[in-house]
């Protein structure tokens, strides 16, 4: 019978806190609540880890891996349209089985937003994977850049109402409409603009000929 490689200790531990985080919504924990829900004393937490930042930065490490295995491109098939691509988004972030890694995330964009240097780099990352995702089904980059907008602002209001359809009936509206060639403002719900008549048109209410005196 073969026999099974043993995971360091560290790495088990590291899941645990992981899923603790996840479950919580939060990095905002203190180490006795961590060390109560991973099942294992304070003292030993921070000796495996050697501290709370550790601690952090090794669950967001995981946290990056699976994500990354989750919107890698080659987890949809060859030449699926962007409107499929974007549809299986949106349902694996609004499934309640993600509510708390899509908190987590939530949560780590404020710390990014707040000055922390290590969630800045982790939103960075996450904005690069998804460009990249998008990028291979969807060559335009400036469409991908607003519909990334639009997706967060989506998820924001997902997080709110908790009405998933109304976010995704914005994100196949504004990919219908961006390959339609719609403006921004229309892309966005406005009105189209009016053309600005040049400064030095002249505005003639009759066009026909002028009589003489």
């Amino acid at each position: 019978m073969e026999r099974q490689e043993k995971i360091p200790k560290q790495e088990q531990l590291a899941g645990g806190c992981l899923g603790a985080f996840v479950e919580s919504g939060t990095l905002e924990l203190s180490l006795d609540q961590l060390a109560a829900k991973v099942g294992i004393s304070k003292r030993m937490l921070v000796h495996y880890f050697g501290g709370r930042e550790k601690i952090e930065e090794t669950a967001m490490r995981l946290l990056e891996e699976r994500l990354r295995a989750q919107f890698a491109p080659e987890a949809f098939p060859p030449g699926v349209k962007i409107e499929r691509v974007v549809a299986a988004l949106w349902e694996r972030t609004t499934a309640p089985e993600s509510a708390g890694v899509l908190r987590l995330v939530m949560d780590l964009s404020r710390r990014a937003w707040s000055g922390s240097a290590r969630a800045r780099a982790f939103y960075e990352e996450q904005r690069r994977l998804w460009t990249r995702l998008l990028m291979t089904y969807w060559p335009d980059e400036s469409g991908v850049e607003e519909l990334l907008q639009l997706y967060q602002g989506a998820v924001l209001a997902f997080l709110v109402t908790g009405d998933a359809e109304a976010g995704r009936r914005a994100l196949m509206r504004i990919l219908a409409r961006r390959k339609q060639g719609g403006t921004r403002s229309e892309l966005t719900g406005g009105a189209p603009r009016r053309r600005e008549r040049p400064k030095n048109a002249v505005h003639r209410r009759d066009t026909g000929p002028r009589r003489k005196k």
